[in-house]
C-alpha cells in the first residue's frame, strides 16, 4: 500500500514559541502505548491536547496520566479532532485502516507496526542512523522492528568507520515483544513448572495460547510466521529493514530469531565481517562515543550487557566485543536493549522530538 494522499514535507516543522502539540496515542492500553505515555511525561513532551485511542473493546477505559484522568476512545471516532502527532501501536490492520486518515487530519503519524515499513513512499527511520529520511515523509513515518533498531545502533557507527561486508545475527527476544498475554503466559507456565516439576508438567502439558509450544524454561526458534524459504517473517524484517535504512539493497545479512523465557529486553549475538581490518579495541572506541549506545565490556569483572539491567533504560548496550578468528576481518559482539523503549516507543518519541526541534527535559 502506498500512501500518496498527503503531500511530502521536505523540512522539519519548527514548533513556535509557546505552541504545544496536539498528540494522539493509538493503542494507548497496550505495552507500547503505555510506554509512549510514560515517555511523554519523562521527556517533557509538552502537549495542548492528548487523545487516547484503542479498539472498541477498550473504549471507555480510564487512564490516569500526569494528574489527570483520560478516557480512551474508540479509534473509529478519530475524525472529531485535529492532530499534530499520532503515535500508533495498535497492530498492522489498525494502522492500515486509520493511519492515512490521521495524516489527513494534520498528524505526523509515527507507526510502530509493520504496515508501512517496506512501502517505498514511507520513510523507515532510526534517528541516530537516517533521520534525514524522515524529511521526505508524506504524513507517515515507520518505526522499524525492535530487533532491527537495537542492532543498527551498534552496526551503523562501525559501518561508517569501516565498511561492513556481511552480518550474521541471532536474536534472543523476550516475550514482551508479543504483548501482555505472552507475559502472563510465561508467568503462569513458570509457576506451574516450579510447583509440579518439569517432568510432571510436560507429561500433562501446559496451557498455551501466545505460542505454539511451551515458553517457560524453553526457547522457540520461531518468531512470526514461516515463509516458503524457511525463514520467518521476523528474520526477513531484520534483513529487509536494514537494507532500506542503510540505503543498500544488497547489504548482506542473515538472521535467526529466537523467543526466550525472558519478560523484557531483547539480546542479540552479532557477527560482523568487515571489508578491512578493525580491531576489538578500535570498535570499542567507536561505540564508546556512538549516540544511544552504552558500552559494558569488561570480562575480567564479568561485566557485559544483560536484559535484567536494561529495563526502562534508553540506550542500547554493547559488550563481548572480540575478534572472529574464523575470517580475516571479523568481530563478534553482544547487543541488548529494552525492546519496548528504544525498540519501539522511544524511537518514535525521538523521531518527533527531532522533527519538531524539541529538546527533551528528561526526568529521572
Amino acid at each position: 500500500m502506498k500512501n500518496k494522499s498527503v503531500k511530502p514535507k521536505k523540512s522539519p516543522a519548527k514548533k513556535s514559541a509557546g505552541k504545544k502539540l496536539n498528540i494522539a496515542v493509538v493503542g494507548a492500553t497496550g505495552l507500547v502505548g503505555k510506554a509512549f505515555l510514560k515517555l511523554i511525561e519523562r521527556r517533557g513532551l509538552e502537549y495542548d491536547n492528548l487523545y487516547l485511542f484503542a479498539s472498541e473493546r477498550s473504549k471507555d477505559t480510564k487512564i490516569k496520566f500526569m494528574g489527570k484522568t483520560f478516557v480512551v476512545d474508540d479509534v473509529k471516532n478519530y475524525k472529531k479532532n485535529r492532530y499534530d502527532v499520532a503515535f500508533f501501536s495498535a497492530g498492522t490492520q489498525v494502522s492500515l485502516d486509520y493511519a492515512p486518515g490521521f495524516a489527513k487530519h494534520g498528524a505526523l503519524v509515527v507507526d510502530n507496526s509493520a504496515a508501512f515499513r517496506m512501502d517505498e513512499d514511507v520513510p523507515l527511520v532510526v534517528p541516530e542512523v537516517n533521520f534525514e529520511d524522515a524529511l521526505e515523509h508524506k504524513g507517515i513515518i515507520a518505526n522499524p522492528n525492535c530487533s532491527t533498531i537495537q542492532m543498527l545502533l551498534a552496526l551503523w557507527p562501525l559501518h561508517k568507520a569501516c565498511e561492513i561486508k556481511r552480518v550474521v545475527v541471532t536474536t534472543f527476544q523476550s516475550v514482551s515483544g508479543t504483548g501482555t498475554p505472552a507475559i502472563e503466559e510465561l508467568r503462569r507456565q513458570s509457576e506451574q513448572v516450579l510447583e509440579k516439576g518439569i517432568e510432571e508438567s510436560c507429561r500433562h502439558g501446559l496451557a498455551k495460547d501466545a505460542y505454539p509450544h511451551q515458553i517457560a524454561f524453553n526457547c522457540l526458534p520461531h518468531i512470526d510466521k514461516f515463509e516458503e524459504d524457511g525463514y520467518t517473517k521476523e528474520e526477513h524484517k531484520m534483513i529487509n529493514e536494514t537494507r532500506k535504512i542503510f540505503h543498500e539493497p544488497k547489504f548482506r545479512l542473515t538472521a535467526t530469531t529466537v523467543r526466550v523465557p525472558v519478560f523484557r529486553g531483547h539480546s542479540e549475538a552479532v557477527n560482523i565481517e568487515f571489508k578491512k581490518a578493525i580491531s576489538p579495541e578500535e570498535a570499542s572506541a567507536i561505540l564508546k562515543y556512538a549516540p544511544g549506545v552504552t558500552l559494558i565490556d569488561d570480562v575480567s569483572k564479568n561485566e557485559y550487557p544483560m536484559p535484567i539491567f536494561c529495563e526502562w533504560k534508553d540506550d542500547v548496550f554493547v559488550g563481548r566485543i572480540r575478534a572472529d578468528k574464523s575470517v580475516r576481518y571479523g568481530l563478534d559482539m553482544w547487543v541488548v536493549a529494552d525492546n519496548i523503549l528504544k525498540g519501539a516507543a522511544l524511537n518514535g518519541i525521538q523521531i518527533v522530538e527531532r522533527y519538531f526541534g524539541l529538546e527533551p527535559s528528561i526526568k529521572k
